[in-house]
């Protein structure tokens, strides 16, 4: 099983900054990608940011400019810097990573972490 771990989530003023975290841990062969989504109440799921392993990224263009999706020193790590943020960005941000466990038929893995709750609000 692969499990992730996000941090970094919280309350912020308009026009302000946070850092969300995220490491995967588990029976991990290979990552293909990671990236962040968002979810707000009523709404659904939406890709906010990707970093394919190649390094290659992929933004919604909703956060383009503003948010920046980045691998950790430490393996399987990602972080995603948002900066200008603003009310509509207030959702909670789920990390999905996709690779190949350690099985022996090195099984496709597509795991979400718990999310964690940004508020952007005055």
């Amino acid at each position: 099983q692969v499990q992730l771990v996000e941090s970094g989530g919280g309350l912020v003023q308009p026009g302000g900054s946070l850092r969300l975290s995220c490491a995967a841990s588990g029976s991990i062969f290979s990552i293909n990608a990671m990236g962040w989504y968002r979810q707000a109440p009523g709404k659904q799921r939406e890709l906010v940011a990707v970093i394919i392993s190649g390094g290659s990224t992929t933004y919604a263009d909703s956060v383009k400019g503003r948010f920046t999706i980045s691998k950790g020193n430490a393996e399987n790590t990602v972080y995603l810097q948002m900066n200008s943020l603003k009310p509509e960005d207030t959702s909670v941000y789920y990390c999905n990573s996709k690779g190949y466990d350690h099985s022996y038929y090195r099984y496709y893995f597509d795991a979400w972490g718990q999310g964690t709750l940004v508020t952007v609000s005055s």
